[in-house]
């Protein structure tokens, strides 16, 4: 199997006049206070569409995200959806942002060919038609997303055109590539995520880098197998795939879209497969989402694919460290000592605190690349989970203005992290009688003191750690994997 995310929805930028227009589907605005936009209006009154009797009875209010469908408005246009953006004057870029989320989800159950999208006058301080039209490509790219691999009888999308209505097609056009390119890592990232264990393995991986290498010139990928990780003195890494059959890979992916003299920036991404904990074995309840542990290394494949088909002028190094964590006979047990490619000792205290030990030998390993930043990102701590929830990813980073470069980034992409302090006194925690570090530093601050220990490893470089356990995936009913955080990932390198 190979990644199979389909690229079946194509985007464009044109002046439309709602007079002669022809579309399948048209999508209007409307405010809860009343207001219709310019374009709503008119299809209003070609169409006597009663809009101002469903806000007096209440029907349709306006409200941020509300949708109401009219089908056959005119003899030209087979349906028509108003989206409710709340108030008029209080509408910004996130809560735009979170209209189009709902939107996506329908167009993602529809069957349309044609949808014209006739929302970028809707007013917002400080915004520019195509970031409007970044964000409309990236939820409409993520919406129609379905994973299909393992279910046979599922079908993939039909392909559908979207058509952006503006007057600035320039602009609008530059957005709309930009959204669907991160929108299609984006989804990249999720197919990885979802896909359950017994496929998606370390070599997995590994093949679908070299696949993506040959795809594309400006990418070169190589393998590094445990043999070689042995030579490189990774018994931090190795310690972890031990017990599993499954050997791990060290995946390096090398975009170059810049001079050869120019230093790379770095991602690196914790790519466990599966994390039964090891002999620190987790408990059997939802155990089948640690399938979502190598989400991080999804990002990073994601990211890639992103610049991929953007091709910014840029040098960027992925590293990605999969391995499985099993509790077999060779299994890492709670007590042993590792030595780290950095030279450094580690005494591990739990087997299930596994992601930075792979995490540490990939950062050490990236030091011969002089790169000018790093950024890991990893599902790393539970305790992540319980600071933040699932709605900002946790960002730690031992250069307060790259965190602050990178939580502008959450911000402008909608994708936010929060900046968590890593206080020389946390180190403490993580004091070993019988080596140089202890890979836990016990219950208090769990994701900070994770952290911490990261950073033992990365004192030579720029650099900024990402806990996605929060963000990565949804449980419940939404089960799957988000897409997360390549959307900050992809602002940030784009932005140099």
């Amino acid at each position: 199997m190979s990644i199979n995310v389909s690229n079946n929805t194509k985007f464009s930028a044109k002046k439309v006049s709602i007079d002669t227009l022809k579309t399948d589907c048209i999508v209007v605005a409307a405010f809860s206070d009343g207001k219709l936009s310019s374009t709503t209006q008119q299809l209003a009154k070609n169409s006597d569409l009663a809009i101002s009797d469903l806000y007096k009875q209440e029907e349709f209010t306006g409200k941020l995200g509300q949708q109401v469908t009219f089908y056959q408005p005119t003899k030209n246009i087979g349906k028509a959806i108003i989206l409710g953006f709340g108030e008029k004057d209080k509408t910004s870029i996130t809560s735009f942002r979170k209209a189009l989320s709902g939107l996506g989800k329908i167009l993602a159950k529809s069957t349309l060919k044609q949808t014209v999208l006739c929302l970028d006058e809707v007013e917002i301080p400080d915004c520019t038609s195509e970031t409007k039209a970044r964000i409309c490509a990236e939820a409409i790219s993520h919406g129609r997303y379905q994973y299909t691999q393992t279910l046979p009888g599922k079908k993939a999308k039909s392909n559908v055109s979207i058509s952006y209505a503006t007057d600035n097609t320039k602009d609008a056009n530059k957005g709309l590539t930009k959204g669907h390119a991160i929108g299609k890592g984006m989804n990249v990232a999720r197919e990885l995520g979802n896909l359950p264990g017994n496929i998606c393995t370390p070599s997995y991986l590994a093949s679908q880098a070299k696949k993506l290498g040959k795809a594309n010139k400006n990418l070169s990928v190589k393998v590094l197998s445990e043999k070689q990780m042995k030579e490189l003195g990774m018994g931090s890494l190795l310690s972890v795939s031990a017990g599993s059959h499954e050997p791990a890979q060290l995946i390096v992916m090398e975009y170059k879209g810049a001079a050869k003299s120019e230093k790379p920036h770095a991602i690196v991404g914790k790519g466990i497969t599966f994390d039964t904990g090891g002999i620190s074995l987790k408990p059997g309840a939802g155990m089948d989402e640690m399938k979502f542990d190598m989400c991080g290394a999804a990002s990073v494949f994601g990211t890639m694919t992103t610049l991929l088909e953007l091709q910014p002028k840029i040098n960027v190094v992925a590293v990605v460290a999969a391995a499985e964590n099993m509790p077999g006979s060779k299994a890492t047990k709670p007590g042993d000592i590792v030595t780290s490619m950095s030279g450094q000792t580690i005494e591990i205290l739990n087997t299930d605190a596994e992601g930075r030990l792979v995490l540490c030998d990939a950062l050490s390993y990236v030091e011969r690349f002089k790169p000018q930043s790093v950024i890991d990102i990893a599902t790393l701590t539970g305790a992540c989970v319980i600071a933040l929830g699932g709605h900002a990813t946790g960002l730690f980073s031992n250069d307060d203005d790259f965190a602050d470069e990178l939580v502008a980034a959450g911000i402008k992409s909608g994708d936010r992290a929060w900046h968590m302090p890593m206080w020389d006194e946390y180190q403490g925690q993580l004091d070993s009688n019988f080596a140089d570090i202890a890979n836990i530093g016990g219950r208090p601050a769990g994701s900070i003191t994770a952290a911490c220990f990261l950073s033992r490893f990365t004192k030579k470089y720029t650099w900024a750690h990402l806990d996605i356990a929060g963000t990565a995936w949804l449980s419940g009913g939404a089960k799957g994997a988000t897409g997360r955080p390549v959307p900050l990932l992809s602002e940030y390198l784009l932005s140099k």
